[in-house]
């Protein structure tokens, strides 16, 4: 394995687990599901989204700052208040994201395992 997949395969990893972490609050969940039902230009704000979800305003706005920090979620000023909505083009990012760490895709595990293992690596050495 070269050194560029490890560092590709750390690279997804790392991603995968901040769109699992971001995704992994059922306020924030909720609050994505509720966006993706929203098209352009009924994006939601704050007050909107506190409201519907039952929580508070301060609660929206940390759980859109998470949603932010990946890029799932975006922000636009309208007046007074910023409308938020999904950002499609990251979402499919996410979506790309979550379907290859649950499709266990990565190194080849043979291949890990005869570079890594000391076992393996006499096997190796040993056989023709």
């Amino acid at each position: 394995m070269s050194i560029g997949n490890t560092e590709t395969f750390q690279e997804n990893t790392d991603e995968q687990a901040a769109v699992f972490s971001a995704l992994a609050d059922p306020t924030r969940l909720k609050l994505v599901k509720l966006l993706l039902e929203q098209r352009d230009p009924n994006a939601l704000c704050v007050n909107a989204l506190a409201g519907l979800l039952g929580v508070s305003q301060p609660a929206v706005s940390q759980h859109l700052r998470v949603l932010r920090a990946i890029g799932l979620v975006k922000g636009e000023r309208r007046g007074y208040h910023i409308h938020y909505s999904v950002n499609q083009d990251i979402l499919g990012k996410c979506q790309r994201l979550v379907s290859a760490a649950l499709g266990m895709e990565g190194p080849d595990e043979k291949q890990s395992c005869r570079e890594y293992c000391p076992e393996r690596r006499e096997q190796n050495v040993s056989s023709p």
